[in-house]
């Protein structure tokens, strides 16, 4: 397990590295780093800007190697967003490293959490908010295999299917709050009544009738929050709804 101290040297050292790389012009500290809230599960999240002439993939390759070479990488992972490559890395001590490589133009702040190093970013953007429609129609999807997983027997999957639906409601009361819907990222400053609500509603075993229970209360939590965001889809899901919450025969 890592230190607090030696992801502060980490994060230094990658600093230097970027005020040193003739490929890199600009760079910032986003997520927690950048707000100073910090504490010791915390990892290092790093944006880099590109030259407008950088080849990025060869600047990948470079910044990869040397990270393994200087501190011991165990796995990456590449989630591609908006054009930018956000590399990730795992270190075997288990400290994670997040990557992003922006291009000239695209280096800029999406959101309160940046804090510059060096360079000139280019005019901030808006976060990317939460598809509301998407997560209600994610949400009536999943309830639908949940209820067709039950129905087969199939119970890890209703179970799979069970979580996935609470995703949706509780990214649903997040945009309802006015909380970061992201990853469950502010879940627990959910109201203590609606966090109780949402554990009462999960099974308590992987059986058949808790499952069905689960479901029951799952597809009524959700009904309530499409009726919050969109009263005219839900009346048009009222009905569906109703079918999919129903205790299986």
């Amino acid at each position: 397990m890592f230190d607090t101290s030696e992801r502060e040297e980490i994060r230094e050292q990658l600093t230097m590295r970027a005020r040193a790389d003739p490929d890199i012009v600009g760079a910032a500290l986003v997520g927690s780093g950048a707000l100073g809230q910090e504490d010791e599960w915390s990892d290092i999240d790093l944006v880099l800007q590109l030259a407008d002439y950088a080849d990025e993939k060869k600047v990948v390759a470079r910044w990869t190697k040397w990270i393994d070479e200087q501190f011991s990488t165990a796995d990456i992972l590449d989630v591609m967003a908006g054009g930018v490559r956000y590399r990730v890395f795992l270190l075997n001590s288990s400290l994670q490293i997040d990557l992003s490589f922006f291009s000239y133009g695209k280096f800029r702040a999406t959101g309160n959490a940046f804090r510059l190093l060096f360079g000139s970013p280019n005019p901030p953007s808006a976060p990317l908010a939460l598809n509301m429609d998407n997560a209600i129609g994610m949400g009536w999807l999943y309830a639908l295999h949940a209820r067709s997983a039950l129905a087969r027997g199939k119970l890890w999957q209703t179970a799979m299917m069970l979580d996935d639906l609470r995703n949706q409601i509780i990214a649903l009361a997040c945009l309802r709050h006015g909380l970061n819907p992201w990853h469950g990222r502010d879940a627990d400053r959910l109201p203590q009544d609606e966090l109780q609500a949402l554990q009462s509603s999960r099974a308590t075993d992987l059986t058949w009738g808790e499952l069905g229970r689960s479901k029951e209360a799952l597809v009524e939590q959700f009904r309530a929050e499409v009726e919050f965001h969109d009263p005219s889809r839900a009346r048009s899901l009222a009905e569906p709804l109703k079918i999919l919450g129903a205790a299986a025969r």
